[in-house]
């Protein structure tokens, strides 16, 4: 029986630089290649970014053909505001959530507080990839 060690998230796109930078941005992640590491013969087809702490999984961009057309299947949950609840943790999603959109994040919707979960915040990345800010 094998055990996993690592694990890496993959995300299909348009522009891999552009959507690793985001998410390195999100993360404090490392976005590779840098620009010391582009070669001449490198066609932007693919990014990634790494935890700098190499806790975290690296997160792996690869450029596709066809755009994004339907809810993601999988989605990161981006957690800022853990063990905080009401105004409290509100005010930290909002903040993050401000960040992010001067990223180029959008934020889509609150979904507030029920009997069951703490608020959380839907946005999107830069090519409209839905995460949450929980």
């Amino acid at each position: 029986m094998s055990s996993v060690r690592q694990i890496q998230v993959t995300f299909d796109c348009a522009e891999p630089r552009r959507v690793a930078r985001f998410w390195a941005e999100v993360l404090g992640y490392a976005a590779t290649p840098g620009p010391e590491e582009v070669t001449p013969e490198d066609d932007g087809s693919w990014a990634a970014c790494v935890d700098p702490s190499g806790t975290g999984p690296r997160l792996y961009f690869q450029r596709v053909p066809e755009g994004k057309v339907v809810k993601n299947r999988v989605h990161l949950d981006v957690r800022v505001a853990t063990g905080l609840r009401g105004d409290e943790r509100l005010a930290v999603l909002e903040a993050e959530c401000a960040r992010l959109v001067a990223l180029g994040g959008q934020r889509v919707r609150l979904l507030p507080a029920d009997e069951e979960n703490e608020s959380c915040l839907v946005m999107q990345d830069v090519e409209g990839n839905e995460f949450c800010l929980d």
